[in-house]
């Protein structure tokens, strides 16, 4: 075919309007979840970031008031104080090395202040029958510890109340979540939004503390925003295909 004869093809462009609409809807909310799974990966580097200075930088001092919660999380900082074990509890369904226990956590007064931080002191292994409470020792004497600024998320499904216990009462002994806003309601002290994470190299009564990386599957969420994205473009280039004709042109008699 020469180019006289191929400028004689002409197309026809006629879509359907079944495909028109589910052209319409599919690439955009198909960018959409690109889009959405691109930020999630955005936001684990930032984490990661943060986690990585927190490992090598110097330890800050605790802040007793802070104004930007977020911005402190998983700063590296230090403390001083005594734990107060009346107030303490385990959080429930912690994994390590395929084994199932708790962490420990225990409130720590906080040096010259009125104010009280909460210190995830680690994991520890259940007994074999779960609803029997494993035994464990907590420093009585003035610590010094260093560990990172936890900020436990909001978003927490539980079927446990909400309202929190008479004041007088200590906290229950098994959270099945670390639920800050509860433990701060109930605590008949004051106590700070931001917890810690034990330093894994404390000695300050510390348990196991393999702290996970928080910002993993960073790969994974950037080849789920280009999988949408190529979902996108394969939702286009089908759409054409289906909605041009090529017309021949008429054989001369």
């Amino acid at each position: 075919m020469n180019k006289t004869q191929f400028k004689q093809y002409h197309f026809s462009f006629k879509p359907t309007l079944l495909g028109t609409i589910l052209t319409i809807v599919c690439i955009p909310l198909f960018i959409k979840f690109g889009l959405w799974q691109y930020n999630k990966a955005q936001l684990k580097l930032s984490i990661q970031a943060a986690y990585n200075q927190a490992e090598v930088g110097s330890a800050l001092d605790f802040p007793l008031h802070v104004l930007d919660v977020e911005a402190w999380n998983y700063k590296k900082i230090k403390v001083t104080g005594v734990y107060e074990p009346k107030y303490q509890f385990l959080l429930d369904n912690q994994v390590e090395g395929n084994r199932v226990g708790f962490n420990v956590i225990t409130p720590l007064k906080i040096n010259q202040s009125s104010q009280y931080v909460l210190v995830n002191r680690g994991w520890i292994l259940g007994k074999d029958t779960h609803n029997e409470l494993p035994e464990f020792n907590t420093p009585t004497s003035q610590q010094t510890l260093t560990g990172q600024v936890w900020v436990p998320s909001k978003k927490i499904f539980t079927l446990e109340s909400k309202d929190p216990a008479n004041k007088s009462s200590s906290i229950a002994s098994v959270w099945q979540n670390m639920d800050m806003d509860l433990y701060r309601r109930t605590a008949p002290f004051k106590v700070s939004p931001m917890a810690i994470k034990l330093d894994k190299n404390s000695d300050a009564g510390g348990f196991v503390r393999n702290w996970q990386v928080p910002a993993e599957r960073i790969a994974t969420h950037i080849g789920y925003a280009y999988q949408w994205y190529g979902f996108s473009l394969a939702t286009l280039l089908i759409y054409l295909y289906m909605s041009i004709t090529i017309v021949k042109p008429k054989k001369e008699i």
